[in-house]
């Protein structure tokens, strides 16, 4: 198994696979709002939390099937779910669904292109094998410049800029990138499969509390929203255990280079779904520096 993880070619597919389920995502999201109406951010919070504790449910159950047992982690295995859970779906997602709220699916896309820059920096202080070059330091400044180009307007920041909406998406690259570092620590004494399952299971709980506590309530239902909030779950299942595998078997910077991808098919799925404007010359530039300085980082 550790062999064909490895092979450039399964890489490529799987991690294309999940690049384009997460870059659904993006207007997938506020394809939701719309049809639960949502418009406070506790139940913002709260419709990421009914998501993420449905994954988690769906990739427990998958893993029990695949292995023939009720899959029930070990005590030593507790604290490094609940760590991962708490940082790469709880936090992550509390910002990612606030910021998305405030912002566009196409901005959101660009900046969510950061989190391979994070993912090198902190392996480069955390991993002993994974250090920073010219290359990277070189790829990381085309690909935030990418970034600010997208928030440029006339020369200038675009007024659009909120710290609600973009500045909440910058921490949710930060929050992403920690946590792909911790998956790449833990998955080393812990099988892929079942981490992913509890840290799902567990960060989603956490969100529907603080989405309750926040005062947040989802009374609008209805059967496309229903069918809605299942796929995000089956994509969510699908991605983060098929990442969590490729992490786990190579080296955070070889899987990161696929990042890319994120914002290509987010920008490209946001323009088609939600008729937001993505084909003008400012956001094809954009793309095209972030792509390029994700490439030249991991290139080696």
């Amino acid at each position: 198994m550790t062999d064909k993880l490895q092979n450039k070619g399964l890489v490529f597919a799987l991690a294309t696979l999940c690049c384009l389920l997460w870059g659904s995502a993006y207007p997938s999201v506020k394809i939701g709002y719309v049809l639960f109406d949502i418009n406070t951010t506790g139940a913002q919070v709260l419709f990421a939390g009914y998501r993420f504790t449905l994954a988690g449910i769906l990739t427990w159950i998958i893993t029990s099937i695949f292995y023939q047992r009720i899959i029930v982690p070990q005590k030593e295995e507790w604290g490094s779910m609940i760590s991962l859970g708490l940082v790469q779906t709880t936090l992550q997602y509390i910002f990612f669904y606030i910021g998305l709220a405030n912002t566009t699916g196409v901005k959101a896309a660009i900046i969510n292109a950061t989190s391979t820059f994070f993912a090198i920096f902190f392996a480069h202080l955390i991993l002993k094998n994974e250090k920073m070059t010219w290359a990277k330091i070189f790829g990381c400044i085309l690909g935030m410049a990418g970034v600010i180009i997208i928030q440029l307007k006339g020369g200038q920041i675009d007024s659009g800029f909120s710290l609600m909406g973009d500045g909440f998406l910058f921490l949710v690259c930060v929050v992403s990138a920690l946590g792909a570092v911790m998956t790449r620590i833990f998955t080393q004494k812990i099988d892929a499969m079942i981490l992913t399952a509890y840290q799902l299971m567990i960060g989603g709980v956490v969100l529907i509390i603080v989405g309750l506590s926040m005062g947040g309530e989802i009374t609008q239902i209805t059967i496309p929203g229903m069918l809605l909030l299942g796929y995000l779950a089956v994509l969510s299942a699908a991605a983060f255990t098929i990442w969590t595998m490729l992490i786990k078997h190579n080296p955070v910077g070889v899987v990161a280079i696929y990042g890319f991808m994120i914002p290509v098919f987010g920008v490209m799925l946001s323009g088609i779904f939600l008729g937001e404007q993505f084909l003008n010359l400012r956001i094809i530039i954009a793309l095209a520096f972030v792509s390029f300085g994700i490439w030249l980082v991991n290139r080696a």
